[in-house]
């Protein structure tokens, strides 16, 4: 492959037995801008009894910016073997960027897709690049935001799967570990949360490569892709939480940071670890635990958290400012985060309010909405119930 090539990567769209997904998803890639009309588009669908429907989809589809190809699996593979079986594309053509066929796209995508990984290609720490941007941390379910330090990207160790891009190098590393067959849960560092999901899941293996081998993924500070969250392998039923808005433009030049100019860099846990840097402390002896969430880590003396726990407080931080990273870069006065000495034990006396963190995290519900939202939520919990 020469150079060229590997900067222009090839669109995969993955597909099961959604026709009315894979038709919005195409037809969000054929509004957006692209550099010329040479873009391989191949849309790939696992085989199923009931999918013709999803297949005459693929094959009517226009595509005016390159050569369509439409694969068919030959047998059903399953979510996690059909992604992995599909990541052969970056081999292939140097470069790709795979979307599943829930999601809808930025006219821009491509743009920031190119230019992203022409900015990582030769940087080792970086395990891919994502299209999405996560507003929701999904370990604690309240609101996640990125802390804005001037660039249009930040880091995260939380691999995504709501429209990624890769070079070829970039899969090459995660193949190798993958087959290794290692035990994930048996590895440090992996949330519970992730390893629990199903084994139709590919992305818990992909998170697990990231922690285990400290690599990140760039995420964009506005969002080339949003997920509607169609129900299918991995949804019981259809929801709108992982929505978040879209760039509308197109041709942006992007200004993105290297890991060490960024302050915005995060870590699995969706915690942001250059706190540690606006402490003047070593990452190596702090835990930072704002969502409250993260197993004790034994080996590190001072743990920052919004939990109480009997250790000698060193100091401590309002929650007002938003994100609440913010509260421990500006030193906001308040009792709501501690900074622990764990080697000494002390009998924390502070009272937790759990209304504070509600009023904090979420915008004004009224009674009614609350009932309906009860009743809502209840009856989708015994609908799911009743399918198992």
């Amino acid at each position: 492959m020469t150079s060229e090539n590997k900067l222009q990567p090839v669109i995969v769209i993955i597909a099961f037995n959604r026709p009315d997904s894979l038709s919005r998803i195409l037809n969000s890639i054929s509004e957006a801008k692209y550099p010329n009309d040479n873009i391989d588009l191949i849309i790939s669908i696992d085989k199923s009894d009931n999918n013709q429907n999803v297949l005459d989809v693929a094959n009517s589809f226009k595509w005016k910016n390159g050569n369509k190809k439409v694969k068919y699996q030959p047998q059903n593979l399953g979510l996690r073997k059909h992604i992995l079986k599909s990541m052969s594309f970056a081999s292939e053509y140097g470069s790709m960027i795979m979307l599943e066929d829930d999601l809808f796209v930025s006219p821009d995508f491509y743009n920031y897709s190119k230019q992203a990984l022409e900015f990582s290609k030769d940087d080792d720490s970086i395990a891919g690049i994502s299209l999405y941007n996560h507003q929701y941390n999904v370990h604690k379910q309240e609101n996640f935001t990125a802390l804005e330090d001037g660039y249009d990207n930040y880091y995260f160790q939380f691999a995504s799967s709501w429209g990624q891009a890769w070079t070829e190098k970039q899969i090459k590393y995660f193949l190798e570990w993958y087959n290794q067959k290692l035990d994930i849960n048996s590895l440090k560092g992996i949330p519970a949360y992730v390893t629990n999901w199903s084994e139709k899941s590919w992305l818990k293996h992909f998170i697990a490569f990231t922690v285990s081998q400290n690599k990140f993924f760039i995420y964009p500070k506005i969002s080339l892709t949003t997920n509607f969250g169609d129900e299918g392998a991995n949804m019981d039923v259809s929801n709108t939480y992982y929505q978040v808005p879209i760039l509308l433009n197109s041709g942006k030049k992007y200004n993105f940071s290297t890991l060490n100019q960024s302050r915005s860099i995060y870590d699995v846990y969706f915690e942001n670890a250059s706190i540690c840097n606006e402490l003047d402390m070593n990452e190596k002896d702090i835990s930072i635990d704002l969502y409250g969430i993260k197993p004790i880590e034994k080996n590190k003396r001072y743990l920052l958290t919004s939990s109480k726990y009997n250790y000698k407080i060193l100091k401590t931080f309002g929650r007002n400012f938003k994100p609440h990273d913010l509260n421990i870069i500006k030193s906001i006065e308040g009792s709501n985060f501690f900074l622990y000495d764990t080697t000494i034990k002390s009998i924390n006396k502070t009272k937790i309010k759990a209304f504070d963190i509600i009023d904090y995290n979420k915008k004004t519900i009224s009674l009614t909405e609350s009932f309906i939202i009860f009743k809502h939520k209840f009856i989708q919990r015994l609908l799911i119930f009743f399918r198992k």
